[in-house]
């Protein structure tokens, strides 16, 4: 493949990058959201099924219809951030599988179960926007991910009659070192992982 990461890609991607709280004043641009896409749409997902759909709330009209749905401490910061990313998945997914997947008659692994597409794109919707958090850090940005929000206001606001559904949600922008939390513990090796 490629030849590994520097010591400081790794830090810029995971040691030293931390959890938002607070933003800065600083816009992102409609350019950089773009070119932020166009990273994290090369992140890996089962039969190229790409079921995250991203709402990228940027204008205060937007993070108005979305301050009814938020919970405790994540209206402030939300409201503050430059962007705050709808990470959803599509629930049907599957009628973009003749393109995205030609090999095979793969739309019709899914439309045969509801229930393995509920959970193949609730799957892979997360990982997208995993990608969608590595690729924000790799372009400079930082990023807020929470999950502190009602999932039925945000589907009913953004994705009204419409097959996505919202997964989490995750602040964008520059983040403000000041409102950074101390670093928290992480599991050991052998409390997390086995080798068999």
């Amino acid at each position: 493949m490629s030849e590994p990461l520097t010591e400081a890609g790794k830090d810029l991607l995971f040691r030293t990058a931390r959890t938002q709280n607070g933003w800065i004043d600083k816009p992102v641009s409609e350019a950089l959201l773009r070119e932020l896409y166009d990273l994290f749409k090369f992140g890996p997902t089962s039969a190229n099924c790409s079921p995250a759909r991203v709402v990228f709330v940027t204008s205060a009209e937007g993070k108005e219809r979305l301050k009814p749905a938020l919970s405790g401490n994540n209206t402030e910061k939300t409201m503050k951030a430059p962007v705050t990313a709808i990470i959803g998945h599509d629930l049907a997914f599957y009628d973009q599988l003749p393109r995205l997947f030609p090999h095979a008659d793969a739309r019709s692994w899914f439309t045969s179960s509801e229930e393995l597409a509920r959970t193949t794109a609730f799957r892979n919707g997360t990982l997208q926007g995993a990608y969608l958090m590595l690729a924000a850090r790799s372009l400079g940005l930082d990023c807020g991910p929470m999950s502190g929000f009602d999932n039925a206001k945000v589907d009913a606001e953004f994705f009204p009659d419409s097959t996505v559904k919202s997964n989490f949600l995750c602040n964008i922008g520059y983040g403000d070192p000041a409102k950074v939390f101390p670093r928290l513990p992480r599991l050991e090796f052998e409390e997390a992982c086995s080798i068999v």
